[in-house]
């Protein structure tokens, strides 16, 4: 569903935005939650979307029509959303020692509307909570590159209740030369799967979180 306000919300924006990937542009923060024994319990995402998306995306949703938008007015479209990023695994991948970690459905999900711009906020429980070990690093990475993930500086991450002892790191994406940008450019609006050689070059665009407890 989210990729369908995507494609709708193209035909509105005009010919550039219908033959440029990405499509929907997110300033993201990221929070990881600890229990008192250290151990990672819950992932939390603060992502606010781009302007351009943000005007499709609440047309209509302004219920009673007094010009703004409640949490209620707000809560079907955070719906929307969460229930499709299920199908993406929610764009996030955690690691621990370079095995998956699981993450649930999430427990707690709304919308802000503020100056032209929705961020969704979100958290994914973690399945089963895990202590960060030799090797723990998070990526938040959209593999077909409709949404482009820029992290906001010097606030990308949080650690939340972690021991003293836990830091956390934070490495941005690659840069794509610009032929590989100009080629992930041309791909049209209706081709959600990349080109081989394209995913290759557009997962070295993930932002890497890393947590490191000594």
């Amino acid at each position: 569903m989210l990729r369908l306000l995507i494609a709708l919300a193209l035909c509105t924006l005009g010919p550039a935005a219908a033959f440029a990937h990405p499509h929907v542009f997110v300033d993201a923060r990221e929070e990881i939650v600890f229990d008192p024994q250290g151990r990672m319990t819950a992932i939390r995402h603060i992502w606010q979307f781009d302007e351009a998306f943000t005007a499709f995306a609440v047309q209509g949703l302004d219920a009673n029509g007094d010009g703004k938008l409640s949490d209620a007015e707000l809560q079907p479209l955070a719906k929307v959303n969460v229930d499709s990023l299920k199908d993406y695994a929610y764009f996030t991948l955690l690691k621990v020692d370079g095995h998956h970690v699981p993450v649930d459905f999430p427990t707690e999900y709304w919308l802000d509307f503020h100056e032209s711009r929705l961020t969704l906020f979100y958290t994914l429980p973690i399945r089963k909570p895990i202590a960060p070990g030799k090797q723990t690093t998070l990526e938040v990475f959209d593999p077909e590159y409709f949404v482009a993930f820029d992290f906001v500086k010097d606030h990308a991450i949080t650690l939340n209740g972690a021991p003293p002892n836990c830091k956390a790191g934070y490495r941005p994406p690659h840069e794509l030369d610009e032929k590989t940008m100009a080629m992930l450019a041309a791909i049209p609006a209706d081709q959600h799967d990349l080109p081989e050689n394209l995913a290759d070059a557009a997962s070295s665009l993930a932002s890497l979180i890393s947590v490191k407890c000594s």
